[in-house]
C-alpha cells in the first residue's frame, strides 16, 4: 500500500465523498473493506462527507480535527449508539454510558486502573508470561494468536477475578471470540441499518455467547460477595467502590464494567502482541535492537514494573505496532448543538468518524508510513498530538491505557529475552471486528536466541 503525501495545512473545506446508493448510502463499500474505505476518504481530504446508511456523516483525518472530535465529546459531541450487538455484550458500561451516568461510572472504575494499582498487577503479568516461556521449547510449532490469547486471558482472569478464582477462562474466551466476530459483522454489514427488534442469526449467536459470559461473571461475583477475604483484584475494588452519595455499583453495573475491563485487559493486548511478533519476525534489525535493550536492561532476569520505564525500545516496538495495527480502528461521535469541525458548524445529528488506521498511516505525520520503524519514536515530540491515538483521547480516553502498555511491554520482554518467533512466510491481513484481528492463524516456529 502506498500513501501519497499532501500539504500539511489542515483543509477547512468539506470534501464530498463517494456517491452512495439509495437507503444504504456508502454502507456496501464501507462494509466490504472498512480500512481501505477510510483510506480512500482520507485521500479525498481532511474533512469528507459520506453516508452511513441513510445518515449523514463526516470523516475527519487531520490530527487537529481528530482532536476537536475527541476533546469535545460530552460537550458538543455525544457518544453514539454502536448497535444492538455492541450493547448486548458491553451493556451500559463506562465505554458506552453518557452524561452524568458516564461521569459516575468513570469515577468508580478509574481508581482500579491507576498507576499504583497497575504496579500491583505487574507481577502477575510477568509470572504468567514466564509460565508460558517455560512451556515453550526451541523447534516447537505454535499458533501465536492462540498462545497470546490464552496468556492474556489468564492475566485478565487473575487480575480481574483474583488468583484463587476458578474462572473458566477458556469458555469466556470462546464466547468472546464469537461476540467479537458478530459485532464486526453487524457493524459493517446490513445489520447496521436494521431495526433492533429484527432477529438475525448473528444476533442470536451473540446473545448465546453473551449468556455464557454473563453466567461466568455472575458466578464469580457471587463467590466474591460470599467471601470475607480481602482481595487485591479489580472485581473486589469494583464491589467496594462507592460514589459521592455512598452508593455502590449494582449487579448489572458490575457485570458491564467487568466485561469492559476484561476486553481492555485481554482482547486489546492479545491483538497488539500478535501483530508485534508478526512485525518483528519480518524485520530482523528491529528484533536485534530489541534484544540489545533487553540484554542491557535485564541481563538474565525477568522484568519488574520498575523496568518498564527503562525498556524504551520495547515501548517503541509496542507503539509502532499500535500505529500500524491499532487495536481500536475507529471512533465516532454524534454532533450536538454547537458542534464545530475545522471552523465550520456541524448540523446536530451528524455522525463524525475518525479512524486510527487512516490517520496513523498518513505520510504527513509519519515518514514511510507503511514501514515498521520503532526508531521513529525516538523523536516522538515531532509527532503531532492526535496523529497517534490508539487509546482514543480527550475525556473519554481509555481508562486501561497504562495497564495495556505495561502488560504488552512486560510480556514482550519476558518472551523475547528467551526466544525469536519465526512467523511462517506469507502476508497476514487485518480483519476489523471489535478489535483488529489477523485473518488467519499466525503460525510460527519457536527459536532460541
Amino acid at each position: 500500500m502506498t500513501t501519497q503525501a499532501r500539504p500539511a495545512t489542515p483543509g477547512h473545506e468539506i470534501t464530498t465523498g463517494p456517491r452512495g446508493v439509495p437507503v444504504l448510502g456508502n454502507l456496501p463499500e464501507f462494509g466490504k473493506d472498512p480500512l481501505a474505505f477510510f483510506e480512500r476518504l482520507r485521500a479525498r481530504g481532511d474533512v469528507v462527507s459520506w453516508q452511513f446508511g441513510p445518515k449523514p456523516s463526516l470523516f475527519v483525518a487531520h490530527p487537529e480535527q481528530v482532536g476537536e472530535l475527541l476533546t469535545e465529546v460530552e460537550r458538543t459531541f455525544d457518544q453514539p449508539d454502536l448497535g444492538i450487538a455492541f450493547r448486548t455484550l458491553l451493556g451500559n458500561g463506562v465505554v458506552v454510558a453518557k452524561g452524568p451516568d458516564w461521569r459516575r461510572k468513570r469515577s468508580l472504575v478509574q481508581p482500579s486502573v491507576r498507576p499504583k494499582q497497575v504496579r500491583s498487577y505487574a507481577a502477575t503479568m510477568t509470572e504468567c508470561a514466564v509460565g508460558l516461556a517455560e512451556r515453550w521449547a526451541p523447534g516447537q510449532r505454535i499458533d501465536i494468536k492462540k498462545e497470546m490469547a490464552a496468556l492474556t486471558q489468564l492475566i485478565a482472569v487473575r487480575t480481574i477475578f483474583g488468583v484463587d478464582t476458578a474462572a473458566d477462562a477458556e469458555a469466556i474466551g470462546r464466547a468472546m471470540d464469537v461476540a467479537q466476530q458478530e459485532i464486526g459483522a453487524e457493524f459493517s454489514g446490513i445489520g447496521a441499518v436494521l431495526p433492533d427488534w429484527l432477529p438475525t442469526p448473528g444476533r442470536a449467536r451473540i446473545k448465546r455467547a453473551t449468556a455464557v459470559i454473563d453466567a461466568e461473571v455472575a458466578r464469580v461475583v457471587a463467590r466474591h460477595r460470599d467471601s470475607d477475604t480481602d482481595r487485591p483484584d479489580l472485581l473486589s475494588r469494583l464491589l467496594t467502590a462507592q460514589d459521592e452519595t455512598g452508593a455502590h455499583l449494582s449487579d448489572r453495573e458490575i457485570r458491564d464494567e467487568t466485561i469492559t475491563l476484561y476486553i481492555g485487559g485481554h482482547e486489546t493486548t492479545s491483538s497488539t502482541l500478535i501483530w508485534a511478533w508478526y512485525l518483528l519476525s519480518r524485520h530482523p534489525e528491529a528484533q536485534e535492537a530489541l534484544w540489545a535493550e533487553l540484554d542491557e536492561v535485564l541481563g538474565d532476569r525477568d522484568p519488574t514494573f520498575d523496568d518498564y520505564a527503562r525498556l524504551i525500545r520495547t515501548q517503541h516496538v509496542v507503539k509502532e505496532t499500535l500505529r500500524l495495527y491499532p487495536t481500536i480502528w475507529l471512533l465516532t461521535g454524534i454532533a450536538k448543538e454547537g458542534a464545530v469541525i475545522a471552523g465550520r458548524p456541524v448540523p446536530p445529528g451528524t455522525r463524525v468518524w475518525s479512524s486510527q488506521w487512516a490517520t496513523h498511516r498518513d505520510a504527513r505525520w509519519f515518514e514511510e508510513p507503511d514501514a515498521f520503524r520503532p526508531d521513529r519514536w525516538e523523536k516522538e515530540h515531532d509527532i503531532p498530538e492526535y496523529a497517534w491515538f490508539p487509546f482514543g483521547g480527550g475525556p473519554r480516553v481509555c481508562l486501561g491505557t497504562r495497564f495495556a502498555m505495561v502488560e504488552a511491554v512486560l510480556i514482550l520482554a519476558v518472551l523475547a529475552r528467551r526466544y525469536r518467533l519465526a512467523v511462517d512466510p506469507g502476508e497476514i491481513r487485518p480483519v476489523p471486528s471489535l478489535t483488529l484481528q489477523p485473518d488467519r492463524q499466525v503460525l510460527a516456529t519457536v527459536e532460541a536466541r
